[in-house]
């Protein structure tokens, strides 16, 4: 499979790496690609002798060798390779995405990334990816539920093209089908109260799912087998992508991340990737792609 671009997995031996390998796993089976393991490892304490770094890069190997045996024997994936690195994890599995068709990582790792909110590891990986990220929020081997929820996308005027191509080839690969939300927030006065005297909030929803309809019409044409729904609420992005994923498989929101958060992560991104009930997929746009202006929108490519 020379020259087919892989899923990425960053794995640490974690419960929370062992989900990532699980649905890791499942993508490569749907899709027909091979996995990289991953694993990066540092000697933590300053200088130190040869002997003693030695000791710590065969427990690294360990783990590595032990995610990918497990990659092997509980899935069909035939083409398991591995990736062990001297150095920053973030930064690695960054390398790895520039000739990966998708990196999957936890939410959480060891030590002291286990406690906080979201692992430092995750957040750079999600924020300077060049392929989509899926991160896999929770401990523990993923459940397979009788009956999955939704894919659900995150859209508005300016989500990129991407986005929507990930999202509608996710709900394809997975036969489920895809919740299209739209958030046509309220304006807030001044003062601080929102202008419902003003603006008829059925008509702002209204008017934002006939635009996000028509936005996704391309899409649609080209995934006819995948239901969609459209639903547009008076709430912020945040409280409505949070709401919808209680109930979803899986949650994409798109990310001009290179040109206007300067690597940083923006703020519906980030509560997502922080705080949504399910795995939530991060999908970048290329930094030499125009920034997409509302209202201009065929699909840039073809279903993947």
């Amino acid at each position: 499979m020379t020259g087919t671009r892989a899923v990425v997995v960053g794995y640490d031996g974690s419960d929370f790496s062992m989900q990532a390998l699980d649905w890791a796993m499942d993508e490569c089976e749907l899709r027909r690609l091979p996995l990289t393991v991953a694993h990066a490892w540092r000697w933590p304490y300053g200088e130190a002798p040869e002997e003693a770094k030695l000791h710590l890069r065969k427990a690294a190997e360990h783990v590595l060798y032990h995610g990918a045996d497990c990659a092997r024997s509980c899935s069909t994936v035939t083409d398991v390779g591995t990736d062990l690195y001297e150095g920053s994890a973030g930064e690695r599995l960054v390398e790895l995405s520039a000739g990966a068709e998708l990196v999957v990582i936890g939410s959480r790792g060891l030590g002291a990334l286990a406690r906080s909110v979201v692992g430092s590891v995750t957040t750079y990986v999600a924020a300077h990816a060049r392929c989509p990220v899926i991160v896999v929020r929770g401990p523990g081997p993923i459940p397979m539920p009788a009956s999955p929820g939704p894919v659900v996308l995150g859209l508005s005027p300016v989500t990129p093209d991407e986005a929507l191509e990930f999202a509608f080839g996710e709900a394809t690969l997975r036969r489920l089908r895809l919740v299209i939300v739209h958030a046509a927030h309220l304006p807030v006065m001044p003062w601080g109260t929102a202008m419902a005297p003003v603006l008829d909030a059925e008509a702002l929803t209204r008017a934002g799912r006939e635009e996000m309809e028509e936005r996704s019409a391309p899409w649609r044409g080209r995934y006819p087998g995948v239901p969609v729904e459209v639903h547009a609420v008076t709430d912020t992005p945040k409280e409505a992508l949070g709401v919808a994923s209680a109930g979803a498989s899986l949650v994409v929101v798109g990310a001009d991340r290179n040109r206007h958060y300067g690597g940083h992560l923006g703020a519906v991104v980030r509560a997502m990737i922080e705080h949504a009930s399910c795995p939530v997929a991060v999908v970048p746009v290329p930094a030499d792609r125009p920034h997409r202006r509302a209202g201009s929108g065929a699909p840039s490519g073809g279903p993947g």
